[in-house]
């Protein structure tokens, strides 16, 4: 949908004569946007959506001048797909990447030392370069793109890079298996590596033989010079700076607080003054750590630092008025590595344990926290039920910068949402598809959310929960409503279309691999 004048009057009358907002809208058409996407953050983890533990002050804030979305999903409750469906519109059964593939074709692709000697072996299996992206969108707008963080989208060398899938600018990630340390030996700037100060040290490696697990010198191997949040965070906040006079579109995938345990020291420090003693996680799949209750929680408490960085240097720049905000988080907390979510009630008020959050279909995985802030048209303190999903970041960034949406996707602008204004198209259904964990379909319909898993096991029956009065999803009520389960079994039907890479195929669904490995 296309601002046109008419629309851009109409915004003013209505808000105007419902006193939903005191100032007009003054530049729709051209603010700034920043999307922060947190990785592996619940719905509990944030001060403003119940958290009692970690503090998040600044994100809190953002909610208190904006507006605080309840019903708000990812596009896949793990990391690629997720950004996926965020960079193309498109739900996951028709997004290209619906799970995440790590490309084993290549070669060593989990030897972290060969990945350094040969840069084909990082990153993950492309976007094609006929996918859409926002970004490209926003380009076509005038708009100055910058991406910052964890990429996940197409390996070097290959076309799915940022700065060939719509962004002038990169720092970060190109690569997920690299962000499985805070440490790296390089990021990549723009399709140049920048190689850093820091000894190889593989992911996912342990103490040392003989090391003491109670003697924190034991863990230096896991904190060593630069870190890559802190780099990262620097080239977000230049970029901001270079764009001042112009309209910028700013991408921080931030991979916190995705494992492994890695924080400031200062902030680790004033978790364990907070928490108390705790017993060590000995790195049984992620790095070890000393103080893992207090590290998580750092994590998070660092990340809403950088929040707070990221206005403050809005607000200096006299931009802060024009600047649309939202942060989010890419799927559900993790169950692994030490980092305990179960202790934080991460997902809460969903279920957090394995199968609950991340890699699953139920709330816990893919319902995320959904904060906006854009003084002087968001109304300070607002809240919505709205449901939405990440396929609905690309049209509403579209209806903003006045382009056109292109035909074939899946999402809704909530523009009008945002600004107060009757929100006349929503979403009949939001539908997901999900080929890993023994692959998992799932639907939210209303009241309604339905439930497919073990689909490689040739299961197709289907859960049932009414989300009203069973929030996490505990009582199966697929017997008692078989109009329900009927009308479910044809969107899931129709909403399917086969992947185009084997992977991502589900047989049980009538999808037939090909000949060819791809």
């Amino acid at each position: 949908m296309r601002i046109t004048n008419n629309k851009i009057l109409f915004f003013f009358i209505a808000i105007t004569l419902f006193n939903c907002n005191e100032n007009p809208i003054q530049e729709i058409v051209k603010p700034n946007i920043i999307y922060i996407l947190a990785d592996d953050l619940g719905y509990g983890e944030l001060g403003v959506y119940g958290q009692k533990i970690i503090e998040t002050p600044n994100i809190d804030a953002l909610a208190k001048n904006g507006m605080r979305f309840t019903q708000h999903y990812s596009g896949a409750p793990v990391c690629a797909p997720a950004r996926c469906v965020l960079m193309t519109g498109l739900h996951t059964g028709h997004a290209h990447v619906r799970g995440n593939d790590e490309w084993k074709s290549r070669g060593a692709v989990w030897d972290y030392e060969a990945m350094f000697n040969d840069p084909f072996l990082e990153g993950q299996r492309p976007l094609p370069d006929s996918v859409v992206t926002i970004a490209e969108l926003l380009q076509s707008a005038g708009y100055q793109t910058g991406a910052v963080g964890k990429w996940g989208l197409g390996a070097p060398t290959t076309e799915g890079v940022p700065n060939k899938q719509g962004f002038d600018f990169f720092y970060g990630y190109n690569c997920q298996r690299q962000a499985h340390t805070y440490y790296p030996m390089h990021l990549w700037r723009n399709e140049e590596r920048d190689l850093l100060d820091n000894k190889m040290v593989r992911p996912h490696a342990n103490l040392q033989d003989g090391a003491d697990p109670d003697d924190p010198q034991s863990y230096a191997d896991f904190q060593l010079s630069e870190y890559a949040p802190d780099l990262m965070h620097k080239e977000a906040l230049s970029f901001i700076d270079r764009n001042n006079n112009k309209p910028f579109f700013l991408y921080y995938a931030s991979p916190i607080p995705h494992l492994p345990l890695q924080a400031p020291q200062r902030w680790v420090d004033y978790y364990k003054n907070k928490l108390g003693e705790e017993d060590p996680y000995y790195g049984k799949s992620y790095f070890p750590n000393f103080t893992p209750h207090a590290t998580y929680a750092a994590m998070i408490s660092y990340l809403d630092e950088q929040v707070g960085d990221l206005v403050t240097k809005l607000k200096e720049m006299g931009v802060y008025e024009n600047t649309l905000i939202i942060f989010t988080s890419d799927n559900g907390p993790t169950y692994t590595g030490g980092a305990d979510t179960p202790f934080f009630n991460s997902a809460s008020p969903f279920k957090t344990e394995k199968g609950r959050g991340k890699g699953s279909v139920y709330e816990g995985g893919i319902r995320v926290p959904m904060i906006a802030s854009w003084p002087g048209e968001i109304v300070p303190g607002s809240e919505t039920d709205h449901i939405s999903s990440f396929y609905d970041v690309m049209p509403t960034f579209c209806e903003i910068a006045n382009i056109s949406v292109p035909n074939n996707i899946d999402g809704i602008s909530f523009l009008p949402t945002l600004l107060r204004i009757n929100q006349n198209q929503i979403h009949e259904y939001l539908y997901w598809e999900f080929p890993e964990y023994n692959g998992q379909q799932a639907l939210r319909m209303g009241k309604w959310k339905a439930v497919r898993k073990n689909i490689k096991d040739g299961n197709m029956l289907i859960e049932l929960y009414n989300l009203e009065n069973d929030i996490q999803e505990e009582n199966n009520v697929a017997e008692n409503h078989p109009d329900v389960i009927a009308k479910i079994e044809k969107i899931l039907i129709k909403e399917h279309v086969p992947a185009s890479i084997d992977r991502f195929k589900m047989t049980a669904l009538g999808d037939v691999k090909s000949e060819t490995k791809n």
